[in-house]
């Protein structure tokens, strides 16, 4: 992923509410978001090149997500073929840690990985680390946004997205109103200003194509765009997973929603 805008316990009956876009090159296989076959409580697309994901949760209500972290001189780790960080999403999703216990021990491996950040929860907690500070956080209720830096890094499309979900998320909506309202961010493909775009080490001109929600370009793009919602009421927990699959010019091709109990 490279751009997730979440509240978590913001509006009372859907404490967790996520609009995802993952950007990958376009020549990278991937496979739609489904419920896996060897893994049938577990929902998310799948990495066809390394076999992990970047987005994924689960029936018993574990979430988890990963961005990459954009800054060559800290990025790369000092081996020569490092493993996917995708699978780190994946081990948590099937293991029984504790978000605590998990990232405790990926602490201890974490410099055996290229930079990233990662969220993972539970029904009732959401926490935040980063390779690179090493450090794990409890994500506090509100709005937040992760883009390639660190949680709430002041980026322009991570300020942009933070603003327009907690406007498309106010009491007032109706709740059958946000997947649309959070589709309608993640499609933004409005470029900031020059003398708003970080310096990360990829040039100005990567700079400025990096810099909307949606990144359009032939050669690196937004490939899909994901809304998860988590529901609560005084009798049942449901949850909604929503995935647009998008081509090259940024146009969503196929959507597919699951809705489960948990």
């Amino acid at each position: 992923m490279c751009l997730i805008l979440f509240a978590w316990k913001v509006r009372a009956s859907m404490p967790l509410i996520v609009a995802a876009n993952r950007d990958e090159w376009h020549q990278r296989p991937a496979a739609a978001a489904a419920w896996w076959a060897e893994q049938p409580d577990l929902l998310a697309g799948r990495d066809l090149q390394a076999g992990g994901t970047w987005l994924g949760v689960t029936r018993a209500g574990k979430f988890a997500a990963i961005t990459n972290f954009r800054e060559p001189s800290r990025l790369v780790v000092n081996a020569p073929n490092p493993p996917s960080r995708g699978q780190i999403v994946v081990d948590y999703l099937r293991g029984e840690q504790t978000p605590q216990q998990y990232l405790e021990q990926l602490s201890r491996q974490h410099g055996n990985y290229n930079g990233f950040n990662l969220l993972v929860g539970d029904v009732e907690s959401l926490l935040y680390y980063s390779s690179v500070d090493n450090k794990i956080e409890v994500v506090p209720p509100g709005i937040h946004g992760l883009s390639n830096r660190s949680l709430n890094t002041s980026w322009p499309k991570v300020e942009l997205g933070k603003s327009a979900l907690s406007a498309a998320i106010e009491p007032e909506v109706a709740e059958s109103a946000i997947p649309a309202r959070l589709l309608e961010i993640l499609s933004s493909p409005n470029r900031a200003a020059d003398e708003s775009l970080p310096d990360t080490g990829v040039g100005l001109e990567w700079e400025r194509k990096l810099s909307p929600a949606l990144i359009i370009s032939p050669e690196y793009g937004t490939r899909c765009s994901t809304i998860f919602i988590a529901k609560r009421d005084s009798t049942r927990a449901m949850s909604s997973f929503i995935e647009h699959t998008r081509n090259p010019l940024g146009e969503v091709v196929s959507s597919a929603r699951f809705d489960y109990e948990q």
